[in-house]
């Protein structure tokens, strides 16, 4: 399929303004050839209007009609085939599998919201009984579901050009709550963007879905970014990226008349903790995990192990020598645009700049936009004193602290902001001795891990992909999962109304056949 670099709005297609931009291949550095199209404000407005418009039609469709729609989102997507995948290669510099595997991701996520629509159980229906005769103020009766909010917001990721982008867990989750979602695309991967919001918009079409309830707009600037967040047709807001990034959305969103939720997924150190017995029992093991989550598609994930607590022993000491020969033997791989290279330089320096913080990776010369692990290490006192070397350094590094005891390593962990997730390297009984850390680290982190490493989140009912501020901007929810779509919704209690006017959801048949709660007991039966 060839790109046209245009804006994609409900079912026409625009390139009014002056500006363009191109993506680049990272490995080149080669600007590649379609010219995209910024998009205008007036374009922007075009784009919210038909969302605000499709939102009550779209909202109404039947569980049967969306989930036409989100098959036919499916097959048009893997029917991209080989232009999907060549081109998300030439635009982000991954390889083939990892198009692969994230593409199958995409598309799993949809067969979810799918199985999700089906099963009805989001809406959370329940209906709480009439006690006309109850003394001395009857009982009315009152019912309840989750509705959709309204038209979304969603911007792309940069380090996921499908998973978290724009037909990634925000808009899926977003569009199977009944909202029509506009992607504002990301601009280092704008062709990837483009050919997804071809399938959605397809499917769209061919399942009679109201024009409007996607829309997909170019931008290499910030400016059309927030004049959507402003716009007051829009209910809410789905970010991946920098905490800068994130933050200054959330600003933006709560200082509207209306304030609306950002649901902002921002950053993340992951802190490992690795104790001395599990190195007795599994140096190997646990060096050769952690290299592999480190080095990981050169650490451009939320999840990278940025921060690794030991205690002062011949074995740690072993511990970082061993890992740090293992990184060496990585080959250099590009960043996905010099952009986050650039910042990489910059926030690796700041480390580097202290003294006390010693590289134990071999430095290598290195070309524009490729880098190597680098693996460096300091005190726990060093650590403690400077709040710095906390924050996330976005790429393949990572900080060994050494801790002189228990109590300085609890310590820097109660520095930590919130985080996505931590990890203990450690053998049970050891650990039932050190509970602390387990208490100081879950008061931190959305996700607990054992022996194990950060990178990989499995899309399941019990995967939490969140964390405390600013780790996400809500700890309750993130865009992995089922719980995904409860972001986009509000409740609505609905008192005394007549059976034939509620929702299908709350009416006494049933007709849609889940599962609700009646009278505080999950059922599946039918009212009289």
């Amino acid at each position: 399929m060839e790109l046209n670099g245009r804006n994609l709005i409900g079912y026409q297609e625009y390139s009014n303004g002056n500006s363009t931009f191109q993506t680049i291949h990272p490995t080149s550095l080669e600007l590649l050839p379609t010219l995209f199209s910024n998009a205008t404000f007036e374009e922007t407005d075009k784009a919210v209007q038909l969302a605000s418009s499709a939102f009550e039609m779209y909202a109404s469709t039947t569980r049967n009609q969306r989930i036409k729609f989100f098959q036919a989102i499916h097959h048009h997507i893997l029917d991209l085939g080989s232009d999907l995948m060549d081109i998300f290669q030439e635009e982000s510099g991954l390889s083939f599998q990892r198009a692969v595997a994230e593409r199958t991701r995409t598309l799993g996520q949809i067969q979810l919201f799918i199985e999700i629509i089906e099963k009805g159980d989001w809406m959370k229906a329940s209906i709480d009984s009439p006690l006309p005769d109850r003394k001395p103020i009857p009982k009315p009766d009152i019912r309840k579901q989750l509705e959709p909010v309204g038209p979304i917001v969603v911007f792309g990721a940069s380090n996921f050009p499908l998973a978290y982008s724009t037909a990634g867990g925000d808009t899926i989750s977003a569009l199977a709550s009944g909202c029509p979602v506009i992607v504002k695309s990301h601009p280092m991967h704008a062709g990837t963007g483009e050919l997804v919001a071809r399938a959605i918009i397809q499917a769209a079409k061919e399942t009679n879905m109201p024009e409007g309830v996607f829309s997909n707009l170019n931008s290499n600037t910030y400016e059309i970014g927030s004049y959507l967040v402003k716009h007051p047709h829009i209910k809410a807001v789905g970010f991946t990226g920098s905490i800068t990034g994130g933050t200054a959305l959330m600003k933006i969103a709560n200082k509207r008349t209306e304030p609306i939720p950002v649901y902002a997924e921002m950053g993340s150190v992951n802190p490992v903790v690795v104790l001395p017995e599990i190195l007795e029992l599994q140096m190997i093991r646990t060096v050769q995990q952690l290299a592999q989550s480190i080095r990981l598609d050169a650490g451009q994930f939320c999840t990278h192990p940025g921060l690794i607590f030991t205690l002062d022993s011949s074995l740690s000491h072993t511990f970082r020598t061993q890992l740090a020969t293992e990184l060496n033997t990585q080959k250099p791989q590009a960043m996905l645009h010099p952009d986050i290279w650039n910042v990489y330089q910059k926030n690796s320096a700041s480390h580097l700049a202290f003294k006390e913080v010693q590289e134990i990776t071999t430095p290598r010369e290195l070309v524009k936009n490729h880098i190597t692990p680098t693996l460096t290490t300091t005190s726990g006192k060093t650590f403690l004193k400077n709040p710095l070397l906390a924050e996330e350094v976005f790429g393949s590094y990572s900080l060994v602290i050494v801790c002189t005891n228990l109590t300085e390593l609890t310590s820097c962990l109660d520095r930590l902001k919130g985080q996505l997730t931590g990890s203990i390297f450690a053998t049970p009984k050891e650990l039932i001795s050190k509970r602390i850390l387990i208490q100081t680290l879950k008061s931190k982190v959305g996700r607990l891990i054992f022996n194990g490493v950060p990178t990989g989140v499995e899309v399941c009912q019990s995967m939490h992909h969140g964390g405390p501020y600013p780790a996400t901007s809500h700890s309750h929810y993130g865009a992995v999962g089922h719980e995904g779509i409860l972001r986009w919704t509000r409740p609505v209690s609905y008192q005394n109304w007549p059976d034939e006017l509620l929702p299908k959801a709350l009416q006494n048949s049933n007709p849609m056949d889940i599962m609700r709660t009646i009278d505080g007991e999950w059922s599946h039966k039918k009212l009289a």
